[in-house]
């Protein structure tokens, strides 16, 4: 199938592998391994393998292949590796390419896993890092350098919903050689088109809207062919971070529909963003989608739309954002996002509560800061459900 075919139908059928039963729902090859018919077989696939050809479940699989030739297709990538976790995608595309002396750029909002990679991990085998602000484009050009290999950020961050300006930051990026990795998590393949605006690397945590009901982990990496098969595969394959065929099964299922949760989602929470402004228990909405983010001009010339997460800093701090969480009735508590549920945590608390306070402080990470992940519930029970816990905060 061809880019030509618009999204939403390549998210239904790019990729498909039917076998001789003719199957109309992808099939699971809940395999391992592959049978070869003559040693001469096993020789020659292990030297090349064609693309209907397999060798270790590690190195390659149908239903895994399925999904990647679907996601690369849904977003405009040459190819694809599916991942075990969305980390292990984050993790495998920054270590797959770097080594010892290597300089990166990175923006300082991260996911704290992400912030975990660049600070301790890649910094332990001698690859420098320079963080700066993500939306500051003056502070991009002065830290991307002759010898600077990589750059990286979130194209929304976790959990500020700054955006990162794609164009630009690619165009300073490739100016000094650089490669431009994006972790597009919050802008979905829906609303992002980060390989059409430059982009190298885009990787996704497929845990979140891909499956989009909460039942697996999954993260993939896309790029050109080159970058994908000679770079990232053989480091996937030898360290062991490949997705498991019934995971794929269900981010096929998941891409089936993700056009039509992730565009409900939006507008869910385009609605509450507008019915919360102003309210007097807020100190902030934040929501990339709505006139009052500073960042709104950017949003609809690189999005569109402002995506399926907002956060709300409640004044009173963490007692009257706990308040507010224990009164939720529709909603849940966790600390996943892009699912069907909406979903809501307090990141000081659960997924940034490891950050040092300076860097909370730098990064908007306030005690009252609650992050909601909307759902594709009826809007209206949203709203009202959240009025009411905030009159309990």
């Amino acid at each position: 199938m061809t880019r030509e075919l618009k999204p939403s139908t390549l998210a239904v059928h790019a990729g498909t592998r039917r076998s001789q039963y003719g199957e109309v729902s992808e099939a699971i090859f809940l395999t391992q391994g592959f049978v070869y018919e003559t040693a001469e077989d096993a020789e020659a696939r292990f030297i090349e393998a064609g693309p209907d050809e397999f060798i270790y479940a590690r190195y390659g699989n149908p239903t895994v292949a399925m999904f990647e030739e679907r996601i690369a297709a849904l977003e405009g990538a040459e190819d694809a590796f599916a991942t075990a976790s969305g980390m292990a995608a984050v993790s495998g595309a920054l270590t797959s390419m770097l080594k010892a002396g290597d300089h990166v750029v990175s923006s300082r909002a991260l996911f704290g896993s992400c912030l975990y990679v660049l600070e301790e991990v890649l910094t332990r085998y001698g690859v420098e890092v320079t963080f700066v602000d993500g939306a500051d484009l003056t502070a991009w050009e002065a830290a991307i350098r002759d010898d600077t290999v990589a750059v990286f950020f979130e194209s929304i961050s976790n959990p500020t919903l700054q955006v990162v300006d794609i164009a630009a930051v690619v165009a300073l990026a490739h100016e000094k050689g650089a490669k431009v990795l994006v972790d597009n998590v919050f802008a979905t393949p829906v609303w992002s088109d980060a390989i059409a605006q430059g982009a190298d690397v885009v990787i996704y945590s497929a845990t979140k809207h891909i499956d989009g009901q909460g039942r697996a982990l999954g993260g993939v990496i896309l790029g050109t062919r080159e970058f994908i098969r000679k770079t990232v595969e053989p480091y996937m394959k030898h360290t062991g971070g490949s997705m498991s065929p019934f995971t794929a099964w269900v981010m096929l299922k998941g891409l089936e529909t993700l056009n039509l949760r992730v565009r409900a989602q939006t507008a869910n929470a385009t609605a509450i963003a507008q019915a919360l402004q102003g309210h007097g228990k807020l100190r902030q909405v934040i929501y990339p989608g709505h006139a009052s983010h500073a960042q709104h001009d950017l949003v609809t010339r690189q999005m569109g739309q402002g995506g399926t997460v907002l956060s709300l800093d409640i004044e009173g701090g963490k007692a009257a954002a706990f308040r507010f969480l224990n009164a939720i009735r529709v909603g849940v508590i966790s600390n996943n996002l892009g699912d069907a549920k909406t979903i809501m945590t307090h990141p000081a608390t659960t997924t940034h509560q490891r950050l040092p306070q300076d860097q909370k402080d730098a990064l908007g990470i306030t005690d009252g800061l609650v992050r909601i992940s909307v759902g594709i519930e009826d809007a209206d029970d949203l709203v009202s459900d959240i009025l009411t816990a905030l009159d309990a905060a």
